[in-house]
């Protein structure tokens, strides 16, 4: 089912930051990967608190779900702006002649954990290898790579994860893959304790995450336009993060009834404390950050994993050209 939700926004003039009054809005369609949560905050509290209206968009996001493919709607044109899951989706975008670009990276850290029974103490990656660990398909063929080139894991002890946490409940020497916004809250409610949580990112799993992607001819066309998206959407995760989001968390549970407000606190409450959307570079540039030595430290880790082809200009698959600016940098509580 497709939700949409529009921001009627007015003021601001063609520059990429408000202030000059314009007439008319520029029509924005966002696209998400998934369905309303906590961890889209930022997109839905530039369209809460005006933002997207002052910096002259009229913004509607499309949710994302498992029947849903906004991806292939922005390739086709019907969508201006699309949230990839992470960057192996933009080397993959290059390696397939996909004319799309990623434009910023909202969240400076995958969320990508695995879960372990509190009782076994485990505190650091390496300690997970004698566990039967549960891992998607997805995860098989991407970050598990990494962990058999980096960290010597084997295939041997995985299990399929369909993405109920019962198997991994029920067997102690076992660990379970999932995000840190999410899947510790919901093992916690079923099972009553705190996992154990090792987040891949701490261990050099270094992609980027929650991208935003656009075609490469809005960007040729419409370049003024595309900045006005990137820094709008930074200046909302900003104020989701450190401000009142009381009016976007309302929307997002709107949109999806099953956000309840405790899994939408644990959820902001776990990105700050990971550091998923502002540690690192985003201290400095402004939430949205990257930069070149990263991407290709990521991209040589894949391709020594066989996950994507060394031969692939990854150089191609983004564009530093919209962030790294400082943007909402001022508006980080200053303790």
């Amino acid at each position: 089912m497709k939700l949409v939700l529009t921001a009627l926004l007015l003021v601001m003039a063609a520059t990429v930051s408000p202030g000059r009054a314009q007439t008319t809005l520029d029509k924005v369609s966002f696209g998400t990967n998934w369905v309303a949560e906590a961890e889209h905050g930022g997109f839905f509290q530039a369209v809460a608190d005006g933002t997207y209206e002052k910096y002259g968009l009229d913004v509607t996001i499309v949710p994302g779900g498992p029947n849903e493919n906004n991806r292939m709607l922005l390739i086709a044109g019907k969508l201006d702006f699309f949230m990839a899951a992470n960057t192996l989706m933009s080397f993959d975008a290059v390696a397939n002649d996909v004319p799309v670009v990623t434009i910023a990276a909202m969240f400076q850290k995958d969320p990508q954990v695995l879960l372990t029974h509190p009782e076994f103490k485990i505190t650091k990656l390496e300690e997970l290898k004698p566990l039967t660990l549960y891992v998607s398909k997805e995860g098989i063929s991407s970050y598990f790579q990494w962990l058999k080139s980096e960290y010597g894991f084997s295939e041997d002890k995985v299990r399929p994860y369909t993405f109920n946490p019962q198997p991994f409940l029920a067997d102690k020497h076992s660990a379970m893959q999932g995000y840190v916004t999410s899947e510790p809250y919901a093992v916690e409610k079923a099972a009553g304790f705190k996992p154990g949580i090792i987040l891949l990112a701490d261990y050099g799993f270094n992609t980027y995450s929650t991208l935003i992607e656009t075609r490469r001819d809005l960007i040729d066309k419409k370049p003024d336009l595309v900045q006005r998206f990137v820094n709008a959407s930074i200046v909302g995760w900003y104020n989701y993060l450190y401000g009142n989001n009381a009016a976007a968390n309302a929307l997002i549970k709107k949109l999806n009834p099953e956000m309840t407000d405790e899994l939408i606190a644990y959820s902001i409450a776990r990105m700050k404390e990971y550091g998923i959307v502002d540690s690192g570079d985003s201290l400095r540039d402004g939430i949205g950050a990257m930069n070149d030595a990263r991407m290709a430290s990521f991209f040589d880790k894949m391709a020594r994993a066989h996950v994507v082809r060394p031969d692939v200009d990854y150089r191609k698959s983004y564009t530093l050209r919209f962030i790294n600016k400082g943007v909402g940098v001022d508006l980080r509580p200053k303790n």
